[in-house]
């Protein structure tokens, strides 16, 4: 049975027009309402009629780069890394390309309705950064989506993501647990048998994989994984801040402070200082990414290195035709072990 505009309509609790006025985009539509009919039209895989759908199922030079947050380095990184291989001619159709950032500031149900409203644009590519949410019902979404997006003929390429399965979507997925095993086996190596660790949101691949990572590297050396040393937070330095300030209040005899990156990193350092600690001499300090600020922080910021850069150009190539895929949709991206001033032995 066809699916009609009158039905989506019905779906979302709106008139037709309003429907027609969201996929033109030619009348201003309040943010909540739009999102009620894109979510109207994926449930309902609706798909215009006539000449209209000839046009759908072809793709147009817009290549859509979905990020959490622009303003963050590691996004904005990729993101101009990706961009930078998308523009001049080349790619599966040859000419310029349009790249259209998407900044869902962390929020699952935008990433949906930035993929939806892609899908609706017949995007040549799309281009997902950092790590995915693993809450059920969201990850069956996505998957469901990129299947869709994929069917039309747009390139789905996951940039710093684990692979999303029974997709055609290609993934260049950070090696997460390995740099961080690697991280927290370097502490455990200069002798620190107390440390805390700031996660991210605990809905975060990212998140899950890299605390994992340090667990491993507990352990392998033998050493008790105390719950009380990991605190969950954002993935900036306000996070950092508060989390080591509570980490100090449980554990007043830590030594080491693992964050979940550099930028939760500086704020550990901040609450640090005030606390009338020294770096590394009373507490030590590893982050993760190596953005750039992180050479130029006092004491410079042990941490890992990811390519960030170079992965986001390889998915823009991905993503325009320039190179082809992984064998198997699939490579994995390490990180390298970057050790700085902010790291030595524990104190007597």
């Amino acid at each position: 049975m066809t699916v009609t505009l009158a039905d989506v309509a019905a779906r979302a609790q709106v008139s037709p027009a309003t429907v027609s006025r969201v996929l033109n985009g030619n009348y201003p539509v309040a943010a909540s309402t739009r999102e009620r009919v894109l979510k109207a039209v994926d449930e309902l895989d609706y798909v215009l009629n006539g000449p209209a759908s000839a046009l759908a199922a072809a793709t147009s030079d817009l290549i859509g780069i979905l990020v959490n947050d622009i303003a963050d380095p590691f996004f904005g990184i990729m993101a101009g890394a990706i961009q930078s291989e998308i523009g001049g001619p080349g790619g599966r159709a040859g000419g310029e390309r349009l790249a259209v950032v998407c900044n869902t500031g962390g929020s699952p149900e935008r990433e949906l309705t930035y993929l939806t409203l892609l899908q609706r644009q017949r995007a040549a590519a799309v281009v997902l950064t950092g790590g995915a949410v693993e809450e059920g019902p969201h990850a069956a979404a996505i998957a469901a989506k990129l299947r869709k997006l994929t069917d039309a003929g747009t390139q789905v390429v996951l940039c710093g993501r684990p692979p999303v399965a029974d997709t055609d979507a290609v993934a260049l997925a950070f090696d997460n647990r390995g740099g961080a095993r690697q991280l927290t086996a370097h502490l455990i190596g200069l002798g620190h048998r107390r440390l805390g660790y700031i996660a991210g949101p605990k809905e975060r691949t990212t998140t899950r994989h890299r605390l994992e990572g340090h667990r491993q590297a507990l352990a392998a050396a033998g050493i008790e994984d105390d719950p009380a040393l990991t605190v969950h937070g954002r993935y900036d330095r306000r996070s950092g801040y508060e989390a080591t300030l509570e980490l100090l209040r449980r554990e007043p005899g830590l030594t080491a402070v693992v964050a979940a990156n550099d930028s939760v990193a500086l704020g550990a350092c901040a609450a640090l200082r005030e606390s009338g600690l020294r770096i590394p001499q009373d507490v030590s300090v590893a982050g993760f990414d190596d953005l750039p600020f992180s050479v130029d922080a006092v004491p410079a910021l042990t941490t890992v290195r990811l390519p960030l850069s170079e992965a986001g150009a390889r998915a823009g190539r991905i993503a325009t035709g320039r190179e082809e895929p992984p064998p198997g949709g699939l490579a994995t991206v390490r990180g390298e072990l970057m050790v700085r001033g902010s790291t030595g032995v524990p104190r007597g």
